[in-house]
């Protein structure tokens, strides 16, 4: 694909002065140099153009916010001098797998006094005695090269970004808009957890409710059960449920029973007695 056709087609309706990331990495530039950037892009901070025929960047327009460039895997081999003009804060630049063979190829990026992370891996220049020191040496104002300070301490992963605690998202939401928006989120969170709270509680009282009416359902069922069984007469039922009923009355009773057969027993005493002649 055209770069001029994968440019519009990653602006997908926006506004070129709004964008502030834009990759087109893979596609092809048709004859070496940047196409379909300009001007508009003020906003732009971060550009990759990875693996696209680039030769050279003379072409790249006036980008005074870009901070990142990516530009591996091209065959650019210098006419690096444009860089200092059309993007002044340049923090991070990726020359690898370019054809830079000489030191005096990456000498114009002196100019760029907010350059703090170069990228020469799989460059010949980077096959050069001394290297390292010789880079440093060129361009005192690097902290790193090829992932490297001169001490050989490894960058973090955040090295690319420079100022993070004063740069606004890539929305432009400021980080302390994200930290209240953060501190409404748990206090969210802890409202929930008191109103869940109270609301298992609610439902441990409905439960044992509902505990009851369903062992007084469990009992109606089994008496359904019973009066419906087809395999069992109608005699068996009642004399069953008589039974039952009569031990429900024993347990209940006890005191009742006890004292009809005391006033039983005094009563036939009573009619003995009286049958004796005078």
């Amino acid at each position: 694909m055209e770069m001029k056709k994968r440019i519009s087609l990653e602006l997908r309706n926006r506004n070129p002065a709004d964008v502030v990331e834009l990759v087109v990495d893979n596609c092809r530039s048709s004859d070496g140099e940047v196409e379909g950037l300009s001007e508009e892009y003020v906003a732009l901070e971060v550009l990759s153009m990875v693996n696209i025929g680039l030769s050279s960047l003379a072409k790249l327009p006036s980008l005074p916010k870009l901070r990142k460039l990516e530009v591996s895997d091209n065959t650019i081999t210098g006419n690096l001098e444009a860089l200092a003009e059309t993007c002044p804060n340049l923090a991070y630049l990726n020359l690898s797998g370019n054809k830079i063979k000489e030191l005096s190829s990456i000498e114009p990026l002196k100019s760029l006094k907010n350059l703090k992370s170069l990228y020469l891996y799989s460059c010949e220049v980077s096959t050069l005695d001394d290297y390292t020191d010789a880079v440093f040496e060129l361009l005192p104002q690097l902290t790193f090269l090829d992932g490297y300070d001169h001490e050989d301490n490894e960058a973090p992963d955040s090295e690319a970004d420079t100022d993070d605690d004063d740069v606004a998202g890539p929305h432009g939401v400021d980080d302390d808009d994200d930290d209240d928006e953060d501190d409404e989120d748990a206090d969210s969170s802890e409202g929930e957890e008191e109103v869940g709270l109270s609301y298992l509680m609610k439902e441990g009282i409905q439960d044992e409710e509902d505990d009851g009416d369903y062992v007084e359902e469990e009992e109606e069922e089994e008496e359904e059960e019973e009066e419906e069984g087809g395999d069992v007469d109608g005699a068996d039922v009642q004399g069953e449920k008589r039974k039952r009923d009569a031990e429900d009355d024993d347990q209940d009773g006890a005191a009742l029973s006890s004292f009809v057969h005391a006033v039983r027993r005094a009563v036939l005493h009573f009619l003995s007695f009286s049958e004796e002649p005078c």
